[in-house]
């Protein structure tokens, strides 16, 4: 055969192999170029927030799927908040099993306006890994995020005043490093955040603002803070702050103690565990 034709069919080689090696690839490359540009909605996935917060603020819908394989039900434990730019937010997502075996699924998630996603940042979630859920098991699952105030200083964003997070689970059918849901408690490092997002206009640990100061309030009695102007229907409330209590105070106080003026609720069981995983932290610091 000729130096000439060899030379050719070599380079016809190489152009397939390159060819093949691409497509091979085209997914994960896709999924990195998402990842960089927050094209198609994709969010950022971030260790930490590092933005300062603003006076800016933007409301967030959360919208759940679920695959038609998959017998999952899989919700939002808040449809709808409204958060400052660059301000660090937890929310919750409700996860359950309905079927006989355990399952191992995977989440996509995207934001809308697309335009939005470079600007969405996630610091923890569920959705980079796949997840085991073992048979009519429920697990409720936090997500921390922020939206950078940059958005706001883009003439190509600035008219964006509400995101929509959305997610689908699907069934995994090839999983490697598998998760188990089950990790997913109330741990003291949300319950801060969340303190420090829902409670902390209202709430200091070490002193009296709004409400009294709240570091040793686990096992205290209500209405026992000298000083403090309780209401009369807390300070003859008669009741000691057990984790117990204080989840049922967390879930509607006028309803606990009618006549007290706490206006503020927090209806998501997971989040009222780790706020109280939180405080429990706290008191115990203080004790030692």
């Amino acid at each position: 055969m000729p130096k000439r034709h060899i030379a050719l069919l070599g380079g016809l080689f190489l152009a397939i192999g390159a060819m093949v090696t691409l497509v091979s690839y085209s997914v994960t490359l896709y999924r990195l170029f998402c990842a960089a540009t927050g094209a198609g909605g994709t969010t950022q996935r971030v260790a930490a927030d590092t933005a300062a917060t603003t006076d800016q603020t933007i409301t967030v819908t959360f919208d759940t799927n679920t695959a038609p394989n998959l017998p999952w039900r899989f919700v939002p434990l808040q449809h709808r908040i409204t958060v400052h730019l660059g301000e660090e937010t937890p929310v919750f997502f409700e996860a359950e099993n309905l079927s006989d075996t355990d399952i191992v699924g995977r989440a996509t998630f995207n934001v809308t306006p697309d335009k939005a996603g470079l600007y969405f940042k996630k610091i923890e979630c569920f959705c980079f890994t796949e997840e085991r859920l073992a048979a009519h098991s429920k697990v409720q699952m936090p997500v921390v995020f922020f939206v950078d105030p940059e958005m706001a200083g883009n003439a190509g964003t600035r008219d964006v005043h509400d995101i929509t997070l959305s997610y689908t689970f699907f069934r995994a059918t090839h999983a490697d490093d598998i998760e188990d849901l089950s990790r997913f408690q109330a741990t003291a490092e949300v319950g801060g955040k969340l303190f420090a997002s829902q409670c902390a206009a209202c709430h200091a640990l070490d002193k009296a603002k709004v409400g009294p100061p709240l570091a040793d309030v686990v096992n205290r009695t209500a209405g026992s803070v000298p000083g403090y102007p309780y209401s009369h229907a807390l300070a003859a409330a008669g009741i000691t702050w057990t984790p117990e209590n204080l989840d049922r105070w967390l879930a509607g106080p006028s309803a606990m103690v009618p006549g007290v003026a706490m206006p503020m609720a927090i209806a998501a069981p997971a989040a009222r565990a780790a706020i109280i995983a939180y405080l429990k932290q706290q008191s115990a610091v203080g004790g030692s």
